[in-house]
């Protein structure tokens, strides 16, 4: 494991193989200095499959097959519990894959026993390259659902500068997950450098919340996925309610649906280009 950063999120609520290939979403001529990216949105389901087993090397496995350079993981546990063996889970894959972790405990509650980790879950993101700022803020919430947050880490990839979010959003009120979307849109404001968008937005393409992103977002299943992209249920997905998005200064190049038994959803992926034009600019 190359490095893990943990931490509770800011306390402050702000206001939780199928593959398609087509030509890019940009009409941008590609440029030798554009940076080449993989990036994934993987809801692991705490690391239980579709026949109910907790296997987390099969989620290792999955990312590492896919080449994923980036990928946003929902549902990670942290010590939680007997479901996941009391595992740090973010800790446990970036070490099986060599790559660095931030990690947003969105839930996060005492031990069982005095002296024992604090037993948390939430999100995770995972990067091949160095993660420079991190921050993960909670999202606003109804009485009685669950805390969600955002995830946020800043890549450098080769002299480009990219912002990764990610996400979990609520699973069975629309009202909620617009207000969700848009402390999301407040807190990304005006990005100049390029974004990546990565979740379990719990929505499907057409509902209200994902065409408030996709009014400031590309879609890059609608860029460059071929068939329905449906994720969710693994073993017979009938919704697609994972997504990658982007800013529209990144080339969409392919996107898939990675078929999979390692949770009981299927994750989603992004093969875009960073541009070039960008390369130097940023801190």
């Amino acid at each position: 494991m190359r490095i893990l950063r943990t931490a509770l999120p800011a306390t402050l609520a702000v206001l939780g193989l199928m593959a398609g290939t087509a030509l890019p979403a940009s009409s941008a001529d590609p440029s030798p200095r554009d940076r080449p990216l993989t990036v994934m949105s993987f809801n692991i389901h705490h690391g239980v499959g579709t026949d109910n087993l907790l296997n987390l090397q099969r989620v290792a496995d999955v990312i590492k097959t896919e080449g994923v350079d980036v990928v946003g993981l929902q549902e990670v546990d942290r010590h939680w519990g007997e479901r996941s063996d009391f595992v740090d889970q973010a800790a446990w894959l970036a070490e099986e894959l060599d790559m660095h972790v931030v990690y947003g405990a969105n839930l996060d509650q005492d031990p069982l026993q005095p002296g024992q980790p604090r037993r948390q879950y939430g999100t995770a993101i995972l990067s091949e390259r160095p993660i420079r700022e991190w921050d993960n803020t909670f999202l606003p919430r109804y009485e009685g659902h669950e805390q969600r947050g955002l995830l946020r880490a800043r890549i450098n990839v080769r002299g480009v500068w990219v912002t990764v979010y990610n996400t979990h959003l609520q699973h069975n009120d629309a009202n909620e997950r617009l207000e969700q979307v848009a402390a999301i849109e407040q807190l990304m404001g005006e990005p100049d450098e390029s974004v990546v968008l990565l979740g379990d937005l719990n929505a499907r393409p057409e509902a209200p919340e994902i065409q408030a992103l996709v009014d400031e977002l590309v879609d890059t299943w609608e860029a460059a996925g071929v068939g329905d992209g449906n994720t969710y249920p693994a073993e017979d997905p009938n919704a697609r309610i994972d997504y990658v998005l982007t800013s529209d200064d990144v080339i969409v190049r392919t996107a898939a649906v990675v078929s999979t038994d390692a949770s009981d959803h299927l994750p989603a992926k992004a093969d875009v280009l960073l541009p070039g034009s960008h390369v130097g600019l940023g801190n």
